[in-house]
């Protein structure tokens, strides 16, 4: 039968992902485009509300921009620099925590051992209901604050107390230890979709590699460098953009633009930080793309 679209190959992947990616298109332009465009023109105007209903534009340049940094104060009573400088050393240290535990997790739940299913189920489920919940439900059955907050296993006070007392850990590597196994319940709470993406990718890898890997006389670890994290390494990168991602839409940056557009009635300062906030989401997705796409490369060849 005579091929109707006669392209090439490649052209014809250039096509599958224009149709893969045209209904993000078709939305973005139609919910997307013209709120954005607004943000922006807001951001160069002191907007008020007239009496008669609707709004009224004054042009003021890079005003709004200038008192973002200088004059407002944020609910936090942080300097705006401070709290974008914090955010961004957040994602800096999170996304790799979040990454690499993800991975592990979704390494565990890939074995084959009896209850599996079982065990999947009580890992993935307080990340479905959400784990506010799990952690109200906490409260309730103990009468009181969640065990994290006080006592427990996981808490800082009883881990530093068991690590400061029983080894010879110097504090300048031992607090930041510390201060990751305090975030566990964080790092939990952000790493379950993750988890579904990876368990994904590893069970997508042909077994037949790790049959030749094992005839060859690989061992675990030369298995798992030289097949599995190769294999799953365009995985990683998109892992990587999704927790960037999502940690922005978490980010306090974005309650205080809507703390300074819809609590104190600033709509042009409130815009100038959504700006502000969006070319700096697009800085840092733009270094880590740049950096693991040359990581990928590096395994793909």
């Amino acid at each position: 039968m005579r091929n109707i679209f006669p392209f090439k190959y490649k052209t014809k992947r250039k096509l599958n992902g224009f149709l893969y990616v045209l209904p993000f298109l078709i939305g973005f332009l139609l919910c997307f485009a013209l709120p954005l465009m607004n943000t922006v023109m807001y951001s160069f105007h002191t907007v008020r509300v007239n009496d008669t209903g609707g709004m009224k534009f004054a042009y003021s340049g890079l005003k709004n921009y200038m008192d973002l940094f200088q004059n407002e104060v944020t609910t936090t009573a942080q300097p705006m620099v401070r709290l974008f400088i914090n955010q961004n050393l957040s994602i800096l240290t999170n996304v790799p925590l979040i990454v690499i535990f993800s991975l592990f997790m979704a390494l565990l739940a890939n074995l084959k051992f009896k209850g599996r299913g079982i065990v999947r189920v009580i890992y993935f489920l307080p990340i479905i209901f959400g784990l506010e919940v799990v952690t109200d439900m906490l409260a309730i059955t103990t009468g009181g604050e969640w065990v994290k907050e006080s006592s427990g296993l996981f808490s800082e006070s009883y881990i530093s107390s068991l690590l400061m007392h029983y080894t010879s850990i110097p504090n300048s590597i031992l607090l930041p230890v510390i201060s990751y196994v305090d975030k566990i319940f964080d790092v939990l709470s952000q790493s379950g979709v993750q988890t579904l993406i990876y368990l994904a990718g590893l069970q997508s890898i042909n077994p037949s590699l790790y049959e030749v890997a094992k005839i060859e006389g690989a061992t675990g670890y030369e298995t798992f460098w030289k097949v599995t994290i190769p294999s799953i390494m365009h995985i990683t990168l998109f892992v990587t953009i999704y927790t960037v991602v999502d940690m922005f839409l978490k980010s306090p940056i974005s309650e205080e633009a809507y703390s300074f557009a819809f609590e104190q009635s600033k709509i042009g300062t409130g815009s100038a930080l959504s700006v502000i906030y969006i070319l700096n989401v697009l800085l840092v997705l733009g270094v880590v793309l740049l950096v693991l796409r040359k990581v990928v490369k590096k395994y793909e060849k």
